[in-house]
């Protein structure tokens, strides 16, 4: 490595570092503000709505920072959510409908159905990214719209309500310890992501992909198997999170997905992670959704217009990645 390469991700490493450290002070300075406008904002009730909100956004923005550690992203994440949700809701008011004492069985079958629509979604991404060798942004882009074809043909454009309660029980309603389940599942996403970004070699190879696309080849790294496998992990989160969100609405929605894709990518750069690839992980992925969540839920309370949440949305993303491109400069 050059000296001005050198240089160059010493810079990056302090700036990830300093983001870090920077966010957590951010965060209570942001709540702070708005406390000032709306006192219930730092009430024990609005924290734990806050977690509780942030649980289900660190999901995707976990999912998102897999692929985007590869110099890629995810467009169709929330089609997947919506496809996920729909196909699991409809398997399980149908086992339901059919026979009522096949309802453990029911939601068996459609967890394992999600998980594995969203393995296909994402090996499908990974196939045509990796050995098409199409752009991340059409491959991703195209299936979006076989997702949203997807979710609107099989539920006929309408939500499908009838989803068991105990399903809303078991990833929604209950509580682990005093916990909500939300919290409790986001946390664990975080710790077994943590674990394969920092103690397995294909975490270690998701950053060499990204870092150093060239070193990665010189160092025998099956890149293209690598790169399905981000777009696989990546599809499997979102659809865990399109269970969970599922079982908080009661219903299979084809539009679920809404701006989770928006947001997801938003949090994960937010949160230090580095469109440039190579630079990130689950720490980041968490700081960036609960900055994201905190501002929205600030903004609620202090009754912003929901168009002009976006405009503050969109400059927060613009001013992050500006923050990114400069302490990523490389030589």
């Amino acid at each position: 490595m050059s000296e001005q390469a050198a240089t160059a991700t010493q810079r990056a490493n302090v700036g990830r570092l300093l983001i870090r450290a920077l966010m957590p002070i951010v965060l209570v300075v942001m709540a702070l503000g708005f406390a000032a406008v709306e006192p219930r904002i730092l009430s024990a009730a609005n924290l734990v709505n806050i977690l509780s909100q942030t649980s289900y956004l660190v999901i995707f923005a976990t999912a998102q920072t897999v692929v985007i550690l590869t110099r890629g992203f995810d467009l169709s994440l929330g089609m997947c959510v919506s496809s996920v949700s729909v196909l699991t809701a409809l398997i399980m008011t149908g086992m339901v409908e059919s026979d009522p004492e096949s309802l453990n069985l029911g939601i068996f079958l459609a967890v394992l159905a999600g998980l594995a629509f969203g393995a296909a979604v994402g090996a499908f991404n990974g196939f045509c990214i990796a050995v098409l060798r199409v752009n991340p942004f059409i491959a991703t882009l195209g299936t979006l719209n076989i997702c949203y074809g997807i979710a609107t043909t099989i539920s006929g454009g309408r939500p499908v309500f009838g989803v068991p309660r105990e399903f809303s029980d078991l990833i929604y309603s209950g509580q682990v310890f005093g916990i909500p389940i939300p919290i409790v599942l986001a946390g664990a996403v975080i710790v077994l992501m943590h674990l394969l970004f920092t103690r397995t070699v294909i975490g270690r190879g998701f950053f060499l992909l990204g870092s150093n696309p060239r070193a990665s080849l010189v160092a025998g790294l099956p890149s293209k198997r690598y790169l399905i496998y981000a777009y696989v992990i990546c599809s499997v989160l979102a659809a865990i999170g399109a269970m969970m969100l599922t079982a908080r609405t009661g219903s299979g929605e084809p539009n679920l997905g809404g701006n989770l894709t928006l947001e997801s990518i938003a949090a994960a750069v937010i949160g230090g992670v580095s469109l440039r690839g190579g630079i990130g992980g689950a720490p980041a992925a968490l700081l960036g959704a609960l900055f994201v969540t905190t501002l929205s839920n600030g903004m609620n309370l202090t009754r912003v217009d929901g168009y002009v949440q976006m405009i503050v949305l969109g400059c927060v993303i613009i001013a992050a990645i500006f923050v990114d491109r400069i302490r990523t400069t490389r030589g």
